[in-house]
């Protein structure tokens, strides 16, 4: 048992020197070494070549541009659990770029992308829940997997989970969101937040972000502040 590990051990160590020389070489455009390298190592199972594999085919670079290999590559790396590959795969499928467009495909991909935490996969996996696309519409799973991209820093997720959360009429969680939009320069975010404290009958906060709005033109958050009489806050 003790030498299979230790085979196993100076395996890992070997795919990996030989990948690190493959990135060395793709970075000094040397595509057929580095080509030469990661074949080598996707031929022996290392998922992470097979997807870098792929991207040389699908590009041409080092190789003739083979777009059936690509994929074949690229399948081969999101079976092997390749979370990078299984987005990619997924978002492949999602387009129809270079393979029939399928939507059901492109969930099983984005679905097992997403539950390694591929924040990328989640927040695209959440459209498709809003949308109905390849999936029952839902709109609770699609903020629930918004907000799992967003706390991971994904700045589109950021940007949409509070506007999600508000059509579910969560306005608690709408708001740490919708605030933190605001805090980062999305303006857009000003009169959401204005709305949402009205609803939550929070005036004093709801004329700070309405007179906000106002400042940059909004016509809609001048309605709003007359409705609610905000001025007397």
């Amino acid at each position: 048992m003790l030498k299979l590990i230790l085979v196993g051990i100076i395996l890992l160590l070997t795919l990996e020197a030989d990948n690190k020389e493959a990135l060395e070489a793709f970075k000094k455009s040397d595509y057929v070494r580095a080509f030469e390298l990661y074949e080598k190592s996707a031929k022996e199972g290392d998922t992470t070549a097979q997807s870098a594999l792929s991207y040389l085919y699908a590009n041409g670079l080092g190789v003739e541009k083979n777009i059936d290999k690509s994929i074949y590559w690229l399948q081969k790396a999101a079976y092997g659990n390749n979370s990078a590959a299984q987005y990619d795969l997924g978002m492949i499928y999602l387009g129809g770029n270079n393979v029939k467009k399928d939507t059901k495909k492109a969930f099983e991909y984005l679905s097992k992308s997403s539950e390694q935490n591929n924040s990328n996969a989640q927040y695209n996996l959440a459209l498709m829940y809003y949308n109905g696309d390849g999936v029952d519409a839902n709109v609770t799973k699609c903020v629930e997997l918004l907000e799992r991209a967003a706390s991971a820093g994904h700045q589109k997720a950021e940007q949409n989970v509070g506007r999600i959360y508000m059509q579910l009429l969560k306005f608690e969680e709408a708001s740490k969101w919708l605030e933190k939009n605001a805090k980062d320069g999305d303006e857009s975010a000003y009169y959401l937040l204005a709305e949402l404290y009205c609803q939550l009958e929070e005036f004093d906060k709801a004329k700070k972000w309405a007179q906000k709005a106002i400042d940059i033109g909004d016509k809609e958050a001048e309605i709003l502040y007359k409705e609610y009489k905000l001025e007397k806050y």
